[in-house]
């Protein structure tokens, strides 16, 4: 797996596809179309303006196949080094073990506290997450009825 740094050039790919991934999301939270059919992110701009943010393109060897945006902004007033704000394999390529995959390279090139939030509904996701996060013994706190969110460090193992 490999990631490839979202840069300036890449803004509409990174746009396009994102609107995909949003999409996909609205089976989980009531976000609305705006009259152009555009589904908004609210922090899209800032993956290319501010330095703390990164966003990834997935690639497996030359294949594009998702994508991962991460930040140090905690979601439950911590101290993390990192929170993956949002990532995605795209649906033809799941079941092929990319996500798990990505996620445990994420974890190896970014070492150091992290937070991921995950919808309770998103069964899938909620599978991945607990599954990849298992060894690192992660810390739940919940956020409200759906929305749930795992600590921990990889700098241990």
């Amino acid at each position: 797996m490999n990631f490839i740094a979202v840069k300036p050039q890449d803004r509409e790919l990174f746009f396009n596809i994102n609107q995909k991934y949003l999409y996909e999301m609205t089976n989980y939270y009531n976000d609305e179309l705006d009259a152009n059919g555009i589904l908004h992110y609210g922090f899209f701009d800032e993956y290319f303006t501010d330095p703390k943010r990164m966003a990834y393109f997935l690639y497996n060897e030359d294949t594009l196949v998702g994508f991962a945006m991460i930040h140090p902004y905690s979601q439950i007033n911590g101290k993390p080094d990192f929170v993956l704000a949002e990532f995605t394999v795209f649906p033809m390529y799941r079941r092929r073990h990319l996500a798990t995959e990505a996620a445990n390279a994420l974890f190896l090139k970014f070492r150091g506290k992290w937070e991921i939030k995950f919808n309770e509904k998103n069964t899938a996701a909620k599978a991945l997450w607990e599954k990849v996060t298992e060894k690192y013994r992660p810390e739940k706190t919940f956020l409200n009825s759906t929305e749930t969110v795992l600590s921990f460090s990889t700098e241990e193992i």
